[in-house]
């Protein structure tokens, strides 16, 4: 099934969109974001299966480790130090002058995780809700009810220094922060692994630790490629046998089904993992409503999911009944999702290459990935 889907309006506007959108829908922590899993045989070593297209069931990507791996142990800063803050109205410079106490926000918890990959977890006082990886997991939250970011939450942690984004909001909300005299500083919005780099050297400049900053930025890089080649021999050679994928935003308690497309992040991640981007195929740009025009046009072979999203529509037998448009697609006839946490599945930065490893597992090899997706899960709060 093929067919052609109108361009939607700007990924930036989507994705605030999107944030709005999610609150209420606040992600919990799960064992995915809190346990080290077993050891796994490298990528190289997996026998992949000889169709990928045509596989049955559900499976789910885990990360070998949730926890983030610095590439310096607290790093000595050297400040005060001038940057470039890209605010939303334009770039403005700021001088910072403290980082004893930091809190990165941002709607996929790269920017707390970049922090930490940098060596300054120990200097992270605060968390938004995507912010799931075991050195934050018992920071007080900063957002309420979701990605909506609480002024006074953050007021009373009485932080040196704010990272955010600009994905989560409101604006004004951020802007208040700086009217009592909190430092803060927006880098460039990551959706992409070369944004993951760009960000790593952004937010460690705001550290005052730029070189650190290229050490996590080669690392990221490094780390990507090797990964990316590694699930490059177990994809299909032919580009007419690649797996048409799909990423799909599922909140069934708010009754929210999103497409992601160019520019959102999931085109990104289904390169890396050798598929075909159907929703990029049909010209769909950002994040937009979910139609049964677009996913039958699409017919994806596999989708990709948040676990607590598909937890909120009762599974895949709830997904499949709330959307019967779904079910119409090969990846609904072979019931084909990959679900993976809401905290790792998007976040790019210093975890890139284990989320790819860890998707390519349930992907090309789900025997060797273990499978949690029930048939009928209960609804996540």
């Amino acid at each position: 099934m093929r067919g052609s889907v109108s361009s939607r309006p700007s990924a930036a506007a989507a994705l605030l969109l999107v944030a709005a959108l999610l609150t209420g829908c606040a992600a919990v922590a799960t064992p995915a974001d809190t346990e080290a899993s077993a050891p796994r045989a490298p990528l190289t070593e997996l026998t992949p299966l000889v169709d990928p297209r045509s596989h049955v069931g559900p499976s789910t990507a885990t990360l070998t480790d949730a926890r983030i791996l610095p590439v310096a142990e607290a790093p000595t800063p050297s400040l005060p130090v001038t940057v470039t803050s890209h605010d939303l109205s334009g770039d403005v410079p700021v001088t910072v002058t403290d980082v004893s106490r930091v809190i990165a926000m941002d709607l996929s918890g790269s920017l707390a995780a970049t922090v930490a990959g940098l060596g300054f977890a120990g200097r992270l006082v605060g968390r938004d809700i995507s912010t799931t990886f075991p050195e934050a997991r018992e920071l007080p939250l900063v957002t309420a009810g979701g990605h909506s970011v609480n002024a006074e939450a953050v007021i009373a942690l009485a932080p040196t220094l704010v990272i955010t984004d600009g994905s989560i909001g409101p604006a004004d909300v951020v802007q208040q922060l700086r009217d009592v005299g909190v430092t803060v500083v927006f880098v460039d919005r990551s959706t992409s692994f070369a944004g993951a780099v760009a960000q790593a050297r952004q937010v460690a400049q705001a550290l005052g630790v730029p070189e650190t900053g290229e050490l996590l930025a080669t690392r990221i890089q490094d780390d990507v490629q090797r990964v990316t080649a590694e699930v490059a021999r177990l994809a299909p050679a032919a580009a007419s046998d690649r797996v048409r994928m799909a990423f799909v935003y599922l909140r069934g308690s708010a009754g929210i089904y999103y497409l992601f497309g160019k520019e959102s992040g999931a085109d990104d991640l289904i390169a890396a993992l050798g598929g075909v981007d159907v929703a990029g195929e049909l010209g769909w740009r950002g994040m937009q409503p979910l139609t049964d025009e677009a996913m039958v046009a699409a017919d994806p072979d596999l989708i990709l999911v948040m676990t607590d999203g598909l937890a909120s529509v009762g599974g895949v037998d709830g997904l499949l009944a709330a959307k019967p448009a779904i079910a119409l697609t090969a990846a609904g006839q072979h019931r084909r999702f990959v679900d993976m946490a809401d905290g790792q599945i998007l976040s790019f930065g210093p975890r890139s290459a284990d989320v790819i490893d860890a998707l390519a597992r349930a992907v090309y090899a789900p025997d060797a990935a273990p499978s949690t997706s029930g048939t009928s899960p209960a609804p996540a709060p």
